[in-house]
C-alpha cells in the first residue's frame, strides 16, 4: 500500500511542538532505523556500514549511514527545526485589575502577527532541572488549551480592518487565567512531574493546537502549523530511511534558528556541520587533504519551503516563475545569491528530479519585491559544496496555520531518496557524473 506522507506529516506536527521535541521525535525514529548516537565531547568511532547521529543543544541534528567500503563524497539536505513563535519571557504572569492574568512574551522570528488571535494556544518547550551535581534537560508538553490571545472587538478599534500595526508588548499577550492563579512554572512542573522548585531555566514557546486539516473540493490542500520547515524536515529524514546504499555518505541536516538568522552555535551558520564532517573524515582515518578532495564531489539541497503564486494577489509574485500549489518541488533561484542555485547545481536537481520521477518548479522573487536569504549560503561559509535551494510551495509563510498542496510531501521525500541513494563525481572541471 503506498504511504500516505502527508497524514504522517501532520500527525508527526501535532506530536512535536517545539524544535526540541522534533529533534527527540527524530532521534526515535533513527534508533528505531538501527543508528547509534554520539556525543560531541566524547571520541568517536565510526565503522565503515555504520550508522550514526549526533545532535546539538537538542535542537538540532546531523545523521548520516557510512558506506561498507572507502565512500567518494557526502551528499547532504539541510533543514531546520524552527518556526516563528511567541517565546514566554522570565517571571511571565502579569495580572490585570486584580481580575486576569496574561502572559509576558516577545516574538521569535519573523511571524505573521494577525492569525495568533483568538484561537487556542498551549505552551511546549523545555527546562532545566536541578540533579545532585548540575542540571539536565527535560521536554515540557502541556497538551491540552491553555491559552487565548482575544482580539479586541471592532466597536472599540473601527480601524481594526483599514490596517493596524500590532504592538506585542500589548496586543499579543496570552490571557492565562483569572487573577490568583498557579504561576505558569507550577502548572509546568506539575505536566512535568516535577517540583517547580527544582525548575532553573526553560526555553518555553507558545504553540497553536488548531489541528491540521487536508480540504477542499478535492482534498487538494493541507493545512498545519509549522508547515515552514518542518514538512522539509520530515521529508528529509524520511528519504534518508528509505534510501538506498552507495559509495557515497548521505547526510541529514537538521539546524536551529534560521528564523533568527541561525548566527547560532547550533544554527547553519555555526561550526555544527564542518564539525560533524571533519569528525567523521578523522574517525575513518583521511587526511585534510584527502577530505578537502570530497567536498568538490559532494551535493547539498537546502531545503527551506518557498512562496507559492497567492490567487489574491498576483501582483506580488513573479509574471512566469510562480509556483504552484500541488505542483511539486521548488527549485529557488536568486540573481543576487540569496539562494545557492546556480546553472550547476539546478541541473543536478533536475536530474535527480528525473531519477526520482519527481516534478520541479522555478521560483524567482518579483524584481522589486526581495526575498530572505536560507539555510544553504549560511552553512557555505564552513563547508563549501555545490548546493541548492529548494523546498515546498506554501500560502501563508509565517503563519501559524500555513496551507500547502496535498501530495506534494511525497514530491519533496522522492528527492531526498533520490539524493542519498546518488552519489557525485567530478571527471573533470564542469563535467559531473550522478550515479
Amino acid at each position: 500500500m503506498q504511504r500516505d506522507y502527508d497524514r504522517e506529516l501532520v500527525q508527526f506536527i501535532q506530536h512535536h511542538p517545539s524544535p526540541y521535541h522534533v529533534v527527540e521525535g527524530q532521534k526515535k525514529c533513527l534508533l528505531d532505523a538501527g543508528y547509534e548516537p554520539l556525543l560531541e565531547s566524547q571520541d568517536w568511532t565510526i565503522r565503515e556500514g555504520g550508522k550514526y547521529f549526533v545532535t546539538r543543544n537538542g535542537s538540532s541534528l546531523i545523521a548520516f549511514r557510512v558506506p561498507k567500503k572507502s565512500f567518494t563524497s557526502f551528499m547532504l539536505m539541510s533543514s531546520h527545526s524552527d518556526s516563528p513563535v511567541l517565546k514566554i519571557k522570565e517571571n511571565p504572569e502579569i495580572t490585570v485589575d486584580g481580575t486576569y492574568q496574561k502572559l509576558n512574551v516577545e516574538v521569535y522570528g519573523g511571524a505573521l502577527l494577525a492569525p495568533w488571535f483568538d484561537r487556542p494556544l498551549s505552551v511546549a518547550g523545555r527546562v532545566l532541572v536541578k540533579t545532585a551535581d548540575g542540571v539536565r534537560m527535560q521536554l515540557v508538553h502541556v497538551d491540552r488549551d491553555l491559552l487565548l490571545i482575544p482580539s479586541l472587538a471592532i466597536h472599540m478599534n473601527r480601524g481594526a480592518n483599514t490596517g493596524y500595526e500590532y504592538k506585542v508588548q500589548r496586543d499579543l499577550l496570552p490571557l492565562y487565567s483569572t487573577a490568583g492563579a498557579q504561576p505558569l512554572l507550577e502548572v509546568v512542573a506539575k505536566e512535568c512531574g516535577l517540583d517547580a522548585n527544582a525548575i532553573v531555566g526553560h526555553d518555553l514557546l507558545v504553540y497553536n493546537r488548531q489541528a491540521p486539516s487536508i480540504w477542499g473540493a478535492r482534498g487538494e490542500f493541507l493545512s498545519s502549523p509549522k508547515l515552514d520547515d518542518l514538512q522539509c524536515a520530515f521529508a528529509s529524514l524520511t528519504g534518508l530511511l528509505e534510501s538506498e546504499p552507495t559509495d557515497c555518505i548521505p547526510v541529514h541536516v537538521l539546524f536551529d534558528n534560521e528564523e533568527i538568522g541561525s548566527s547560532t552555535k547550533q544554527g547553519a551558520a555555526s561550526t555544527f556541520l564542518a564539525d560533524t564532517l571533519h569528525r567523521i573524515a578523522d574517525s575513518l582515518g583521511l587526511t585534510q587533504s584527502e577530505y578537502l578532495r570530497k567536498l568538490p564531489q559532494s551535493f547539498m539541497l537546502s531545503a527551506d519551503n518557498a512562496h507559492a503564486m497567492h490567487p489574491n494577489y498576483m501582483d506580488k509574485c513573479d509574471p512566469v516563475n510562480h509556483p504552484k500549489l500541488g505542483g511539486g518541488v521548488v527549485l529557488k533561484f536568486s540573481g543576487n545569491q540569496k539562494y545557492t542555485t546556480d546553472a550547476v547545481s539546478a541541473a543536478l536537481v533536475r536530474t535527480l528530479a528525473e531519477k526520482g520521477g519527481v516534478r520541479i518548479q522555478a521560483f524567482t522573487n518579483h524584481s522589486d519585491i526581495p526575498g530572505g536569504a536560507t539555510l544553504g549560503n549560511l552553512s557555505a561559509h564552513h563547508v563549501a559544496v555545490k548546493t541548492a535551494d529548494v523546498g515546498i510551495a506554501q500560502l501563508a509563510m509565517h503563519s501559524p496555520y500555513e496551507t500547502c498542496g496535498s501530495g506534494d510531501t511525497a514530491e519533496l521525500v522522492g528527492l531526498a531518496r533520490a539524493l542519498f541513494s546518488s552519489s557525485l563525481v567530478e571527471r573533470g572541471e564542469e563535467d559531473y557524473a550522478l550515479r
